[in-house]
């Protein structure tokens, strides 16, 4: 599923790797594979695992079904099911703040992990922005479909405009998109720059952006980075125990106060940014340029690790 072929230059790439920041048995340090007391056992994982792509399956074939119903009533049933799905590869999760309740949404968050898209259905369904390639995952891309999401070719920067286009589409007709401007999966424990361009939209359309931060506990177990494949990712998952998603939704951005979109994705970036009083705040890490961005390139990083390993190729995967 996760290839190896170059990106292109002007794709932001974040230093996180699997060997780095995930609970490989090639990474140092803690985590669930070193500590028994964060294990789940085998007949428990086994079951969290049938139980929770289960769920997806029963989406597939729900879906086609699920769209034919209003607006509101669909959405209930998005908010249940992505829960359900959730709750059954035995992720506990948190919710924090008050979503809003009707009108259209320019919803963007941090990137740590394959769980953040349902966790932010759970809360806030919305048509998601995915790289091409998802459309082409086993059961998923067919459930990413059926569900209005759009779809991002990243070869092709051209095409960028024309999705933004679409995406000011979508929320001046009064819907909601979701979007994850670092433009790449970082580990948690650091985070990087949101890109500019999705923010357009919203001021195209004249709607609030709705920021969200996203934290793991333990981080290792949840990030999704590199070339680590969907599978291991999935078993990492399922074999942790006490594994915890907290969801916070800060209070939303009117985009007419800004003067244009790189202002709008500061503000956002900050709004993410802004530590609580538990978890505390991320470093910020700045991301390869992406087309007339400013080119930094992204410096050694300083993950959780105790003995830092030389690093491996960047993340490849847009996110979704």
């Amino acid at each position: 599923m996760n290839g190896t072929t170059a990106l292109p230059p002007w794709f932001p790439t974040a230093p996180c790797t699997p060997g780095r920041c995930t609970a490989h048995p090639d990474a140092t340090g803690p985590g669930p594979d070193s500590d028994p007391e964060l294990r789940a056992g085998l007949p428990r994982a086994v079951v969290r695992l049938v139980a929770g792509t289960g769920g997806v399956l029963l989406g597939v074939l729900l879906a086609p079904a699920a769209a034919l119903l209003p607006p509101a009533a669909r959405f209930a049933l998005v908010r249940l099911w992505t829960r359900t799905v959730v709750r059954a590869f035995g992720v506990r999760v948190r919710y924090g703040g008050n979503p809003v309740a009707t009108g259209p949404l320019l919803v963007v968050a941090n990137h740590v992990s394959w769980l953040d898209v349902p966790l932010l259905a759970a809360v806030l369904p919305a048509r998601a922005v995915a790289k091409a390639e998802v459309r082409r995952w086993p059961v998923l891309g067919v459930l990413a479909a059926l569900g209005g999401t759009l779809f991002i070719d990243r070869d092709r920067l051209r095409a960028l405009p024309g999705t933004v286009r679409v995406m000011s589409g979508i929320l001046a007709g009064g819907g909601r998109v979701a979007v994850f401007p670092e433009g790449s999966t970082w580990c948690g424990r650091e985070r990087g720059r949101f890109r500019p361009a999705a923010f357009q939209a919203a001021l195209d359309a004249g709607c609030a952006v709705q920021p969200v931060r996203i934290d793991y506990r333990p981080h290792d177990t949840a990030a999704y980075v590199g070339d680590d494949p969907l599978g291991a990712s999935l078993w990492r998952v399922v074999t942790t125990r006490r594994l915890t998603a907290e969801v916070r939704l800060a209070d939303p951005l009117p985009s007419g106060r800004y003067p244009d979109r790189r202002a709008l994705a500061a503000a956002a970036e900050r709004a993410v940014a802004r530590p609580d009083r538990r978890t505390g705040s991320p470093r910020i890490v700045p991301q390869r340029a992406v087309a007339s961005d400013s080119a930094n390139l992204s410096p050694s990083s300083v993950h959780q690790r105790a003995r830092p390993r030389p690093a491996a190729a960047s993340s490849s995967r847009t996110p979704s």
